[in-house]
């Protein structure tokens, strides 16, 4: 699944930070050993991508959560689980974030929200 990780890094890693100049990686925020893949039967996956916010207060890391999201739900087949956390020890509210951007029915909503979803889009849109 090695490969496997390196394309989902590479979907993840053009991702522009929504206050900050550049990208995610760029700013080290997502990183290659934070990407990892676990197949289970036949074509199914459980992706888990763990992230460093810039600052351990970091108010937009729920954000930065959101965007890796949907940017891997549009990518990947939908028989793939995505997991995403705030790397350990990264963020002094990391729990309560981590529940937040994997709970499917607050991530849809965040998203129903304009202005939500405008920074998101412009966030994960591919460069040029």
């Amino acid at each position: 699944m090695e490969d496997y990780e390196g394309t989902i890094y590479d979907i993840i890693r053009t991702i522009r930070d929504p206050e900050k100049p550049g990208t995610l990686e760029d700013l080290d925020v997502v990183y290659e050993e934070g990407v990892s893949v676990h197949q289970l039967e036949s074509n199914h996956c459980n992706v888990e991508v763990k992230f460093r916010p810039t600052i351990k207060h970091c108010s937009l890391a729920t954000l930065i959560g959101l965007c890796l999201r949907v940017k891997l739900e549009r990518e990947l087949p939908s028989s793939h689980k995505v997991s995403i956390f705030i790397a350990e020890g990264t963020h002094n509210t990391e729990g309560d974030i981590n529940k937040q951007i994997n709970d499917k029915e607050r991530t849809a909503a965040a998203m129903e929200n304009p202005g939500i979803k405008n920074v998101v889009e412009r966030c994960i849109k591919e460069p040029d």
